[in-house]
């Protein structure tokens, strides 16, 4: 399928490798330009290359953590007139609700609501008036059915889920789009980091805690960052003009929910 976006521009937060990289390489594919972002700029240089390499777009790196005032400013200094923003950044840490204090949660918020906030604040005005734009946040499937140990996590993904039910109601008329979606379990880092979370507290190998998680999924298996960052792609299309404020899950089935 033609998403008809090639020659639009995208900044991907996050993109260096998990889902954040599925979503810049299908963007890449359906021939947009990127502009790249993440913490590290040794493992950003060398997936931006890849990209390049692969499909032949232009790629802009921004190495900045946007949980910070100054990321937020050199990421949006360079994304200023972008047609796409995947906002993504990694979760907070797993734990036990009696552990957290009050810096927890605000070095959650900052990362996970406040600064996908900025990003969108920022950059959709210019969206609004070019009648064009797409806006997809990456959060959670534990915004759905909250999950016991990620109480860091369930926090201020929904936050951001309320601030998006508002929001993407405004912005829709203008041409905006402003959707989110729910991973569950994908084979990325942020999945090996729980696995091995369930190693340590039960003394099993890394293998057996992957096959206890996976048997929890009725796909039986962990998602890709390829099929991710392919609904990634179709919500920026032009086939995706009419989903506005939704929150669409990616978990295999893993979330029993009717609605």
């Amino acid at each position: 399928m033609d998403l008809g976006i090639k020659g639009k521009s995208a900044l991907v937060c996050a993109s260096s490798k998990g889902l954040g990289l599925g979503c810049a390489e299908n963007l890449a594919a359906a021939g947009v330009n990127l502009i790249m972002n993440a913490r590290g700029s040794d493992a950003l240089e060398a997936a931006a290359q890849r990209v390049r390499d692969e499909y032949g777009v232009t790629v802009t790196t921004v190495a900045a953590d946007v949980a910070t005032e100054q990321g937020q400013a050199a990421v949006i200094a360079a994304a200023k007139d972008v047609d796409i923003l995947v906002n993504n950044a990694g979760g907070p840490p797993p734990g036990m609700w009696h552990e957290w204090d009050r810096e927890d949660f605000i070095k959650a918020l900052d990362a996970n609501m406040l600064a996908p906030i900025a990003l969108i604040k920022a950059l959709v005005p210019g969206m609004m008036d070019r009648g064009w734009g797409r806006v997809v946040n990456i959060t959670s499937q534990s915004v759905r059915a909250p999950i016991g140990v990620l109480g860091l996590s369930n926090s201020a993904r929904t936050g951001l889920t309320g601030y998006v039910a508002g929001t993407s109601r405004q912005v829709a008329g203008k041409g905006v789009t402003i959707n989110n979606l729910l991973p569950g379990i994908h084979a990325t880092d942020r999945a090996d980091g729980l696995d091995g979370g369930v190693v340590k507290a039960k003394g099993i190998t890394l293998e057996q805690a992957r096959a206890e998680r996976a048997a929890t999924i009725p796909a039986g298996r962990y998602g890709t960052r390829s099929e991710f960052g392919a609904a990634c792609a179709f919500l920026c299309s032009q086939h995706a003009g009419f989903i506005v404020g939704q929150n669409i899950l990616l978990d295999g089935g893993a979330t029993n929910l009717t609605m």
